[in-house]
């Protein structure tokens, strides 16, 4: 435990002084060499940071974008409202490559070792962590990034395309190279495999999970690349290629509340200071009558103080509206230890298998996929899903990819960015605009690129900017085009 709270040390230190004012020098740091770890001892900091970041990001970002929660009262340009900058992605551009940096060192050094199973491990967390980024910027620096060791100082930008087909293709390697015969030589806080080879069989499951969360995302693009023949090829097979199975077998990060391992907000005031819950996110949850709402929200206050139930603010609310009520917020133990991070979980699996065999790419029950989507993340987050859920009609399985990715998109609150990715490729759900949203009332479809790739990288910039169709935030990335 010396050895990982030592490591975790460093690199919080690291990601606290992260700006968007750093350069290519810094992010390509290796403090690593800083003690000259063995392999296994750098794979806990890159699980707890980029998990962590990720619950960051989904409390900081999605739940604005999404509906799911507000700055309120607040009139002014807020991610709520659709207002980005290019300033808005830049920690998230900079954190990625840090810590896509170290998943970098971490295979090198399996390699130097010829230990499979981390050279596994680091392609999975590499596609984990490349695609969420390409997912937020499109094309992007990959193939010669993060080489400074080759003195390539300005990367070039590559295409998603290019991109998606290379993780793919690794994470089907890693798939072949795991060895489940053998455990980890030390700790791994999402699966503990160094203590049982079954933590690595659940690597394993991660990676084709993973596998058919990217290759849904890019379904547009079939024909391009060979995306309904992959999905068929990996659940089709499962002997050789197996997948998430149930909760346990679902990628996340158990947040103790004892040192190393505090909870990613500090105070849990913070986490719902000058704040309420959004009325979308918190009425599918009423119409549903959904066990947790209790565990997500408090509830809403007359101006008697009185409770008035479950009761959000409408997201982009009209300039110059005047509530009557104290909308519901969100409730403060969801920043309190114990809490579980969730990285992918076994009830998104589900709902991607759902939703591929509604469009017919694989044989299978929908409803059932459906409704083990919609059971497993209740019970995920410790409730019991009641005998005649599934008899309310807000809830039932409709025959409508509207209901299924509704759904998910409740399955997928604090899970990092997947809300906002899913609703760009799909356009649900269909979120309310509800008088005051900005860009036209658009949802935004990416970051913008920060000005340091801008300013410190101008041509290869300017190209991936001609590439993509320009640097906006309205800009289809290539799964997303028609």
């Amino acid at each position: 435990m010396k050895k990982i709270i030592f490591y975790i040390s460093i690199v919080s230190s690291a990601v606290a002084v992260h700006s968007c004012s750093r350069d290519f020098e810094e992010i390509n740091t290796n403090t690593s060499k800083l003690t000259n770890p063995s392999v296994g001892s750098l794979l806990v900091p890159i699980q707890y940071e980029m998990a962590t970041y990720g619950y960051q990001r989904a409390n900081d970002f999605s739940f604005d974008i999404m509906q799911v929660a507000l700055d309120f009262p607040s009139e002014g340009n807020t991610y709520s409202r659709y207002y980005l900058t290019e300033g808005s992605g830049s920690g998230y551009w900079n954190s990625s490559y840090k810590w896509l940096k170290q998943v970098k060192n971490l295979q090198i050094a399996a390699d130097k070792e010829q230990n499979r199973n981390y050279q596994a491990i680091a392609k999975v967390l590499n596609a984990w962590l490349t695609a969420n980024l390409t997912d937020a910027f499109g094309d992007v620096p990959y193939s010669e990034a993060l080489s400074m060791e080759k003195e390539i100082m300005t990367p070039k930008f590559d295409k998603q395309k290019d991109i998606y087909t290379q993780i793919l293709n690794d994470l089907k390697d890693a798939n072949q190279l795991f060895d489940t015969t053998k455990t980890l030589s030390e700790s791994d806080i999402f699966y503990n495999a160094n203590t049982d080879v079954a933590g690595i069989v659940k690597w394993k499951k991660f990676g084709n999970s993973l596998s058919l969360r990217l290759l849904t995302r890019i379904l547009k693009r079939n024909g391009e690349i060979n995306v309904n023949a992959r999905i068929q090829e990996i659940v089709n097979n499962p002997t050789v290629y197996p997948i998430f199975e149930s909760n346990a077998d679902g990628a996340g990060l158990d947040i103790s509340g004892v040192a190393p391992f505090l909870p990613p907000i500090p105070r849990p005031q913070d986490f719902t200071s000058y704040r309420a819950a959004g009325d979308f996110f918190v009425q599918t949850l009423v119409d549903n009558n959904d066990p947790r709402l209790s565990k997500f929200f408090t509830q809403a206050k007359d101006l008697s103080n009185q409770d008035l139930g479950y009761k959000g603010a409408p997201s982009g609310y009209a300039l110059g509206t005047v509530f009557n009520y104290t909308p519901s917020n969100l409730n403060q133990n969801l920043a309190k230890a114990p809490l579980r991070i969730l990285v992918m979980t076994y009830s998104e699996l589900q709902f991607i298998l759902a939703e591929l065999s509604f469009k017919g790419i694989i044989a299978g029950n929908t409803e059932n996929y459906y409704k083990k989507g919609v059971s497993s993340i209740i019970e995920q987050w410790g409730n019991t899903v009641p005998a005649d859920y599934f008899n309310n009609p807000k809830v039932a399985y409709n025959n409508t990819l509207e209901r299924i990715m509704l759904q998910k998109y409740v399955s997928l609150f604090f899970v990092d960015h997947q809300q906002w990715y899913e609703q760009r490729r799909t356009g649900l759900p269909i979120l309310p605009n509800n008088g005051g949203l900005l860009n036209d009332g658009k949802m935004p479809q990416r970051f913008m690129y920060p000005s340091l790739p801008r300013v410190m990288n101008p041509q290869n910039y300017q190209q991936a900017v001609q590439s993509m169709g320009g640097d906006d935030i309205n800009t289809l990335m290539w799964w997303n085009k028609p």
